[in-house]
């Protein structure tokens, strides 16, 4: 059985910005005829892992979209509602999961993501 291994500091070569949805709704739930912006929750760096083989069919099973994850230090704070934004190509991606590390000890947080929607 392969071990997991342990995310190291020269695995986060990508700069990656998490950003909460900005306001789109008024006090009253009706919708704001110009939204805000995302707004930053924190710049970060990360490993890309893009999901492959078994992982990609248990992904597939629970949702179709989830196609990369990314691994950063730990973090309390990010939701699923959030977005991520990889600076390299900046590309963004909504957040479909926030999970603990394998290790269950506080040093990473994995983003499962998928490719956000234009529309």
């Amino acid at each position: 059985m392969k071990m997991a291994k342990r995310l190291q500091a020269n695995d986060l070569n990508r700069r990656v910005r998490i950003q909460k949805p900005g306001k789109d709704r008024d006090d009253a739930g009706y919708p704001i005829p110009n939204p805000s912006p995302p707004e930053e929750v924190c710049t970060v760096w990360a490993s890309r892992k893009p999901l492959r083989g078994r992982e990609l069919f248990a992904a597939d099973a629970v949702q179709a979209e989830i196609t990369v994850r990314y691994e950063i230090r730990w973090r309390e704070g990010i939701e699923e509602d959030m977005q991520l934004v990889d600076l390299r190509d900046n590309q963004t991606y909504e957040i479909e999961a926030v999970l603990d590390d394998v290790f269950d000890d506080r040093t990473e947080t994995h983003l499962m993501v998928s490719e956000a929607s234009n529309g």
